[in-house]
């Protein structure tokens, strides 16, 4: 699969073959299907359990996807991050024997850090925000000949991602998904797959909308990033490839205030005892704070994306 933005678009097809390439590597993650008066609404909500993957996000998939599609040269992959892509590229790297390079900038969070380390990669910190760690890792991809891994904007990485709506759909009957964006890779993706047969929801918080705001002004452009959720759902701008994809497939985007964040991740810590980062309770922060509402008999799925967090950040 290419990443040329002028060829094909990326197609159901792209993502079963992600699929079968990356299936050795990955856990099917469950799917756990909950009341939702705890969340806001009265109906069950199927609750896709993504945190549970490797590496604590949906990110792995991705990342093996990338890895296991093309050549890796000796120089091994580099990769900028918040944090979780980072976590999963070195994840995969280690796992399939290439040298990783991780940037990340100061924002990210101590768990993910630790994360990262522990995985053997060589981790740079620097900048103040992914753009900053996004940049120095172009910068050693040019002068390295690293073999990039972006976290959201290519095809690889975006079919990859894609495999969630693949094994989602397997597993429940689905009218609408809510899914958290960052970058929207993950989006892109879960939107390629479903190709309007399931309505996908964007939810960004309303200090980093990159997504909404590119589709209001019909082109990607730069927002600035401001918010508890910037770790991972943190980038500036979304990118050509995320963006047309989303133009086609993605139903719509809504926004969420850091407070109905916080307000999911303790509403999933007091009711199922799953300890959610802030970015992976986003989506179910749509419910929260009623910026998404469910119509009489809809089938809604909830995303939960990451957990790469740490015990004592969870507000309770």
């Amino acid at each position: 699969m290419t990443n040329d933005i002028n060829l094909t678009m990326l197609q159901p097809d792209d993502i079963r073959a992600a699929a079968a390439r990356i299936a050795p590597y990955i856990r099917r993650t469950p799917v756990l299907e909950v009341e939702g008066s705890p969340f806001g609404v009265s109906a069950p909500l199927s609750l896709k359990l993504e945190f549970m993957q490797h590496a604590g996000s949906f990110k792995a998939r991705g990342a093996f996807n990338t890895l296991l599609s093309q050549p890796v040269p000796p120089a091994g992959v580099a990769a900028a991050s918040g944090g979780n892509h980072g976590i999963a590229v070195a994840h995969a790297a280690r796992a399939l024997g290439h040298p990783a390079r991780i940037f990340v900038p100061e924002i990210s969070s101590p768990a993910k850090i630790a994360a990262i380390r522990e995985r053997g990669a060589h981790l740079v910190v620097g900048g103040a925000r992914y753009a900053d760690a996004l940049a120095a890792c172009v910068a050693y991809e040019a002068e390295s000949g690293a073999l990039p891994i972006h976290a959201y904007d290519a095809w690889p990485t975006m079919a990859g991602q894609g495999t969630v709506g693949l094994e989602w759909e397997e597993q429940a009957p689905l009218d609408t998904v809510l899914v958290a964006v960052g970058g929207g890779g993950l989006i892109g993706g879960i939107a390629a797959w479903f190709g309007g047969r399931v309505r996908v929801v964007g939810v960004e918080p309303e200090g980093s909308c990159c997504l909404s705001a590119s589709l209001k002004a019909g082109v990607p452009i730069d927002v600035t990033v401001e918010s508890i959720a910037a770790d991972s759902l943190g980038a500036r701008n979304c990118g050509p490839r995320v963006f047309e994809v989303a133009r086609r497939h993605v139903d719509r985007v809504v926004l969420v205030p850091d407070e109905a964040i916080r307000q999911a991740q303790r509403r999933l810590w007091h009711s199922l005892r799953v300890a959610a980062e802030p970015g992976g309770a986003a989506a179910l922060a749509a419910l929260v704070s009623g910026r998404y509402v469910p119509t009489p008999g809809e089938r809604v799925g909830v995303l939960l994306c990451g957990a790469n967090v740490s015990l004592d950040t969870i507000p309770v």
